[in-house]
C-alpha cells in the first residue's frame, strides 16, 4: 500500500499496528519505505505535515517509540506496547521503586492533570538551558520509549504577520490524557513479556523475513 495522504498514513499503521517513520532494517516497514519520493520530500503536503494530524486523529499513537526513533502505533496495540516498555509499571510506581530518575520525574510532573506542552516549554520550566540541566532529548526520548509521554501535535511557530515558519513543534502529553487510563493500562492484565511476545509474533506473521533479532532491536 502506497502513502499519499493522511489518511492512508493512518490506515497503514492500524494494518501493520506498529509503523516506524524512517526506513529500518525491515524492508517495507515505515513509513519512508511506503511514500512516494516526490511526497517524502515535499514541504508542502506529506508525512512531515501527516503526522500531526494523524497524532490528533485518536485513532494512532505518535512518538519516539522505535530504538529511539519516531514511528506510529495503532490504539489497538497501543496497551500492550505500553504493558511490555513499562514492565506492567505506572510512572509514579516506577520511581518509587528507584527504577527512574530525578531528571524523569521532574518532566512527568509537569503533565499531573492531563496538561500538554511544548517541548519549549518543558524545556523552561525545567531548566533545560544554557548553564542549566542537560541532557533534555535523552529524557524525553526515554519517557517516550517507556510510553510515559507521547506526542500529541506539532505546532508551528508564526511571524508577527501571521505567517508560519520552521519545523513543527513537538507538544507533549500523556496517553491516558488521550485515551483515559483505564484503556491505556488495559493490557497489564498480562505479563509484560506475554505483550512482547504477542507484538512479535504479530509482527513476525507481517514480515517472515525478518529474524527475531531485528524485529527486537526496532522495537526496542
Amino acid at each position: 500500500m502506497l502513502i499519499s495522504s493522511l489518511e492512508d498514513m493512518i490506515q497503514l499503521t492500524e494494518e501493520y499496528g506498529f509503523l516506524p517513520f524512517f526506513a529500518n532494517d525491515i524492508d517495507g516497514f515505515s513509513v519512508e519505505d511506503n511514500t512516494p519520493a516526490h511526497l517524502w520530500f515535499t514541504d508542502t503536503d506529506g508525512p512531515w505535515e501527516w503526522k500531526g494530524p494523524a497524532a490528533m486523529s485518536g485513532r494512532v499513537v505518535y512518538g519516539k517509540l522505535f530504538g529511539g526513533k519516531a514511528g506510529l502505533v495503532s490504539v489497538e496495540w497501543f496497551p500492550h506496547l505500553a504493558n511490555y516498555r513499562r514492565d506492567g509499571y505506572d510512572f509514579d510506581a516506577r520511581y518509587d521503586d528507584g527504577l527512574a530518575q530525578r531528571k524523569d520525574k521532574e518532566i512527568m510532573d509537569l503533565f499531573d492533570g492531563g496538561k500538554t506542552l511544548l517541548s519549549k516549554s518543558v524545556k523552561k520550566l525545567c531548566n533545560y538551558r544554557k548553564g542549566g540541566n542537560k541532557g533534555f532529548e535523552t529524557v524525553i526520548t526515554r519517557l517516550q520509549m517507556q510510553t510515559y509521554l507521547v506526542v500529541n501535535n506539532f505546532v508551528y511557530m508564526r511571524t508577527k504577520y501571521g505567517e508560519q515558519y520552521g519545523w513543527g513543534v513537538a507538544e507533549y502529553t500523556m496517553p491516558e490524557s488521550i485515551f483515559g487510563y483505564d484503556f491505556v493500562t488495559s493490557a497489564y492484565k498480562y505479563e509484560p513479556q506475554q505483550s512482547a511476545e504477542l507484538i512479535r509474533s504479530h509482527l513476525s506473521k507481517l514480515f517472515p523475513k525478518a529474524d527475531e533479532k531485528t524485529i527486537g532491536r526496532i522495537l526496542g
